[in-house]
């Protein structure tokens, strides 16, 4: 019986051994070389954004593959994909693994958003409940410096090495990479407010994005006759389809209904998005466009479809507002320009994360590294590009950090529109 039994264990370690040698094993100089072409490959056959980008992507080959010989860890490799995949200033392409001191990921791993404002990094968003907020940063603020590094000088060593020109795009991406500061080094940020310098610690006492918890995936409450969901950033958790409808059953009886989608910046799936959104429609519509650009390049055939959304049982028929902001991303963006598509609800709240498309994960054969990058071109209904989506209705921005002015313009909208 014993030898059974350890026979049957080391049939088990034989199957899974090797994923872990993968991650363990040593790589040889050709196995770097072949991960890279790989990836490099991949990202030229399947990225769906080049056209939007100064990226010199043959450069890239060539620039950082004079840098494989170099490379004899695994830790070395990483850090130089992460250089390579940032020449695309793409916010929606990732790698999924990284290094202690790799930057944080925007905009899941940040909690501030900042715009070149006539030559100034101008604070335009606060992520609400985070060490920035907490520290007193405010939309309207301008940086001067990160960690005592002039803002100018920080930007600079964080933008491409293969760009043809450094567009307006590819500064806000390394400003905003500068803002987000790596996962092991506390971030001093100095302002200037009316004149005067201020240094600001978003990480004091603990760098609270690197354990970012939510107490449930998702929160509710009665504003009067006025109902109010957040959801969680639970957009990817299949759960969150039985919690949401039993939430919405409470506030059934209301006059109108929040939707709150602030706090969303790790995306999700497309399930649960079409079923928060079945719940709000009354017979089947499409609510996205898609684009496959790399069978058009491969076989020179246009592909495009139309997704769409079928109703479900006890549909919410009263009026919806839908609240954005700068972290509203991915599947969060997809379920707005859904919503306005089918004409269903009224969008509030400032620019979304603007991300690009839909993302395809990839791995390397041999040192097991994955990656991600939109391969699919994503749209409204009538073609307009999901990130290039603004609300309508915009609050003014909150600079005193006194009260919720996004969620207080939503409710008065709906209190408004309940007039008789």
């Amino acid at each position: 019986m014993i030898h059974t039994c350890w026979r049957l264990i080391c049939a088990l370690l034989l199957v899974f051994l090797p994923t872990t040698l993968l991650a363990q094993t040593k790589l040889t100089p050709a196995q770097y070389q072949q991960d890279f072409d790989y990836f490099w490959t991949t990202v030229n056959e399947n990225y769906c954004y080049f056209d939007k980008k100064q990226t010199d992507w043959a450069k890239v080959r060539t620039y950082y593959g004079a840098q494989l010989p170099g490379i004899t860890t695994k830790a070395q490799f990483t850090r130089l994909l992460e250089n390579a995949l940032n020449e695309l200033y793409d916010n929606h392409a990732s790698l999924s693994t990284n290094l202690p001191d790799s930057r944080r990921l925007l905009p899941s791993g940040t909690d501030v958003w900042v715009q070149y404002q006539q030559g100034k990094a101008v604070v335009v968003a606060v992520r609400a409940g985070y060490g920035a907020e907490r520290s007193g940063l405010r939309p309207g603020m301008e940086i001067v410096a990160v960690n005592d590094v002039p803002i100018v000088q920080a930007v600079s060593l964080l933008l491409g090495k293969c760009l043809k020109t450094v567009d307006e795009a590819a500064r806000e991406v390394a400003l905003n990479q500068a803002l987000a500061g790596t996962h092991t080094t506390p971030r001093k940020l100095t302002v200037r407010v009316q004149g005067k310098r201020r240094d600001l610690y978003p990480d004091a006492p603990t760098a609270q994005l690197e354990n970012i918890r939510y107490p449930r995936l998702l929160e509710s409450q009665q504003l009067g006759t006025i109902g109010y969901i957040k959801i969680n950033n639970s957009l990817g958790d299949n759960r969150l389809m039985a919690a949401f409808d039993s939430t919405l059953d409470v506030l059934a009886a209301t006059t109108g209904l929040v939707l709150d989608l602030r706090e969303t910046p790790n995306g999700g799936n497309t399930t649960v998005a079409r079923a928060i959104m079945g719940r709000f429609i009354t017979e089947e519509q499409p609510y996205q466009r898609h684009e496959f650009p790399a069978e058009e390049q491969q076989f020179g055939i246009k592909r495009s479809t139309l997704e769409l959304v079928s109703p479900r049982l006890r549909p919410y028929t009263r009026p919806l507002v839908v609240l954005v902001g700068r972290w509203t991303s991915s599947m969060g963006e997809g379920i707005t320009i859904g919503l306005d598509a089918m004409r269903r609800a009224t969008v509030v709240g400032t620019e979304m994360a603007r991300l690009n498309g839909a993302i395809t994960s990839f791995r390397l054969p041999n040192s097991g590294f994955g990656f991600n990058i939109p391969t699919e071109r994503l749209y409204r209904v009538d073609k307009l590009p999901r990130e290039n989506f603004v609300p309508a209705k915009r609050p003014n921005p909150d600079t005193e950090g006194t009260s919720d002015a996004g969620l207080a313009a939503a409710v008065q909208l709906l209190q408004n529109t309940n007039k008789p």
